[in-house]
């Protein structure tokens, strides 16, 4: 093992990325009980890391505090305080690169984010499961002489919800399945309208919790929550640690390739996610989930997907490709989960 005790992690955002660090850490420092991991993020996702020994967070501000070349250097002062032994850059982006080169005399690792191969997946060239984001992050601590093993994964217990959270749940006697029906690009999405008659279908035998953020779309959860029995919409009332502690609770998240479906699969939920415009062979599937928990697009009605690796590229018509996995097939993948648990 190398003399290495303490590693700084950069990982600014975004939140999804950010999530899938964590059952990385969470193995590492299981794995490596001596070592110290500090990890530079913004605060918001402080609670990803909760419960995890010897992980520390270090919350950074790049459009106040930290921001531009100056509020760098500023940052690699207060960081060097931290004495560290190395540095995982787990983000590899500018301003990732600008802070490396204060570390002068650091071991310093950054990820390979297989660019080309990815360019090589949606231009048509290679359709292969290229490897995945958790083992990406993984391979960074296995230069630093930290291999991981993500093979036997290790996941918090279920927060038992205080009377204000278990609000959110309707019946406390039916199975929870979490929903969250946005993603940042329209060609990532199910379409809402299919959405709600899924919903409409859970809800009869199922407590339906529904996930979201921004205004336009907490309008929108709030309009089926009224709408549809059994179905509460925890958009915009809660914090980042309320929604994770119901999230625990889950029996299952239905979710598109999105930062809900990485919060709950680095919980050891069960996720099925509808993919429109991306694919899983990009390596964004969430954690330890099966392949076939992932419901894509028709290829023979949508031949050229996947068209990009984050899903703010497509051809005309293609953001509706989500909606070719029926209704019928959503339901029954949710019901199929449930009854295996």
């Amino acid at each position: 093992m190398p003399n290495l005790k303490h590693i700084l992690v950069l990982r600014f955002s975004a939140m999804g990325d950010v999530a899938m660090s964590v059952p990385v850490i969470r193995a590492l420092v299981s794995q490596y009980p001596d070592l110290r991991i500090t990890v530079v993020t913004r605060g918001f996702f402080s609670p990803f890391f909760r419960g995890i020994k010897n992980v520390a967070i270090f919350e950074v501000d790049l459009k106040t505090k930290y921001k531009g070349v100056f509020g760098l250097y500023k940052l690699y002062k207060e960081l060097n305080d931290l004495r560290f032994d190395a540095v995982a850059d787990i983000h590899n982006v500018l301003r990732t690169k600008i802070l490396k080169l204060f570390f002068t005399g650091k071991r310093v690792v950054q990820i390979d984010k297989g660019r080309e191969e990815k360019k090589a997946l949606v231009s048509g060239k290679k359709f292969e499961q290229l490897k995945t984001t958790h083992e990406r992050y993984a391979d960074v601590f296995k230069k630093l002489g930290f291999p991981v093993d993500l093979s036997n994964p290790i996941f918090p217990e279920k927060i038992r919800l205080d009377s204000q959270l278990q609000s959110f749940i309707s019946n406390s006697s039916l199975p929870v399945i979490g929903i969250a029906p946005f993603a940042a690009f329209k060609g990532k999405m199910y379409p809402l309208k299919q959405m709600k008659l899924v919903i409409n279908q859970l809800s009869k035998e199922h407590n339906i919790v529904l996930f979201g953020g921004g205004s336009k779309e907490i309008l929108q959860l709030n309009q089926i929550e009224f709408q549809i029995p059994n179905t509460k919409s925890i958009a915009g009332k809660l914090t980042l640690d309320e929604e994770l502690d119901i999230i625990s609770n889950l029996d299952v998240m239905l979710a598109m390739d999105s930062g809900n479906a990485h919060m709950a699969a680095m919980l050891g939920v069960k996720v099925i996610t509808i993919w429109g415009v991306t694919h899983p062979f990009a390596g964004f599937n969430p954690f330890n989930q099966p392949k076939d928990y992932a419901l894509l697009a028709d290829t023979n009605k949508y031949p050229e997907v996947p068209t990009s690796v984050y899903g703010n590229k497509h051809p005309e018509g293609y953001e509706i490709s989500a909606g070719s996995v029926l209704v019928e097939i959503v339901t029954q993948k949710v019901k199929s989960l449930i009854s295996k648990s």
